[in-house]
Order: C-alpha cells, then sequence, then structure tokens
C-alpha cells in the first residue's frame, strides 16, 4: 500500500468511528496517523473531529466561562492518610468486634473498580480534561493553518473551533468569512454564515446560503445533512409566509 493509500484508509475508517459514535477512537486513530505523516488530510479531518469531540453541546454541565477565563480551580485532594505501624497483626486501638458487626451490603464507602486507559485520567475533573483537549485542538488547528492558510476547510474548521467549542460567535466569523470567499459552495460555511443572517434579520439572505448548500455535495464530515438544511430551508419559508 502507498503512503497515500494508506492515510487515505486511515481517514476512512476514522470518519467511519465518528459517524458510529465513537469520535474518541477515530481522533486517537488519527493522531496516531498524524505522528507518522503531516498532511492536509489529516488536518482536515482531525481538526473537525476535535471540534466534535469537544463541542459544548456534548457536556452541557460544564462551566465553560470559567473554565475559558481560567476561574475554576480543580478540587482539593483529599490529605493523605498516615499510615499506621501493625505490631503483631493488630492495628493499634483497633476494635476487635468491628470486623464481626461489619455489614457488607451497609458499607458507605465507594467502590473501588478498575479504570480503562491511563489511572492518572481518571482522577482528573472532566473540566480539566476538556480544557486539555481544548488546548491541544487549538494549537493543532492554528498549525494546520500555517500548513496551509488559504485551505478553506481548515478555515471552517477554525470558525466552528471558536465558534462551538469556545463559544464566540463574533470571533468566529472572521474565519467564516475568509472561507466562503475561497470556497463559496462549502456546505458547513454556508450554514454557519446562514446563522448570522437570522441574527441579523435577515431572513431571505439566510434562505440564499441554505439553497445553495442544499446543492452542495454532502459527506460524512459535514455538521449538517441535507435533511437538516432542507428542513431549515421549509422553516424560514414558512415563517415567511405566515
Amino acid at each position: 500500500m502507498m503512503p497515500q493509500q494508506r492515510v487515505e484508509l486511515m481517514v476512512y475508517y476514522a470518519v467511519c468511528c465518528f459517524r458510529l459514535g465513537q469520535v474518541d477512537k477515530g481522533v486517537s486513530t488519527l493522531e496516531q496517523q498524524f505522528r507518522k505523516t503531516e498532511t492536509g488530510l489529516i488536518y482536515q479531518t482531525l481538526g473537525y473531529l476535535y471540534v466534535e469531540q469537544l463541542d459544548q453541546a456534548r457536556y452541557p454541565d460544564l462551566d465553560y466561562a470559567a473554565i475559558l477565563a481560567g476561574a475554576w480551580q480543580a478540587p482539593a485532594e483529599p490529605a493523605e492518610v498516615e499510615e499506621t505501624t501493625v505490631e503483631n497483626g493488630t492495628e493499634p486501638d483497633a476494635d476487635p468486634d468491628a470486623d464481626a458487626a461489619h455489614d457488607s451490603e451497609s458499607d458507605p464507602r465507594p467502590e473501588t473498580k478498575a479504570t480503562p486507559g491511563d489511572p492518572k485520567a481518571a482522577e482528573k475533573a472532566p473540566e480539566e480534561i476538556w480544557d486539555e483537549g481544548r488546548k491541544k485542538a487549538e494549537a493543532f488547528i492554528q498549525k494546520s493553518l500555517e500548513y496551509d492558510d488559504e485551505d478553506a476547510i481548515c478555515l471552517d474548521n477554525m470558525g466552528q473551533f471558536v465558534y462551538r467549542v469556545l463559544g464566540d460567535k463574533d470571533a468566529a466569523k472572521p474565519w467564516f468569512d475568509k472561507a466562503i470567499a475561497l470556497k463559496p459552495q462549502q456546505i458547513d460555511t454556508l450554514w454557519f454564515q446562514s446563522r448570522y443572517d437570522l441574527e441579523a434579520g435577515n431572513t431571505q439572505g439566510a434562505l440564499e446560503k441554505l439553497k445553495e448548500a442544499a446543492e452542495g455535495r454532502f459527506s460524512p464530515l459535514n455538521y449538517c445533512n441535507k435533511e437538516k438544511v432542507t428542513a431549515e430551508i421549509d422553516r424560514l419559508k414558512g415563517e415567511a409566509q405566515a
């Protein structure tokens, strides 16, 4: 298998993982491949999968404002319990009747279970895990633009990252503007541009962009499928006629 064919195969596999609900597996697959080969296709695909992996909509319980402002603090670690010396098989001050009175079914202590993967990751709070992923994704997408600053897909990835992960719609718009200038028919960029039109009260402008998107060639990596775009067109037409 030629190197380019192997890259394409791994990308297709990662996309299948993503569409089967295993986005983490898709991300790790491409991260491993990227360590071997730096290509535009991996930059495009992995950049998008990072956005999907970190989309705020997937983690509704996290305090994103605090995380991004650096105000979130990890819970303090519990104090270490001093070890006691065991002499002649008996712990000092131990209650000799404790074991006999102990009822395992009423034990309030949490059950200890083995955690797959890195044991240190299991000790981290969800906020810390998300923030580490956010920093890694941002650095990667920025690197993709250094690799090719006129790649419309990577520009859209940055726009979606700022919009969906950082939650900053205003800061995302210039990235979408640049992407659409380079590739006017790019489906996802048209979708997000239509969101700005709607917020500005320009329903007609949103409809034009959505109709353009509906004529495009959809792929498994599109943020919205054709059914979603068509449904949005019908909804906006219905509101206009009401």
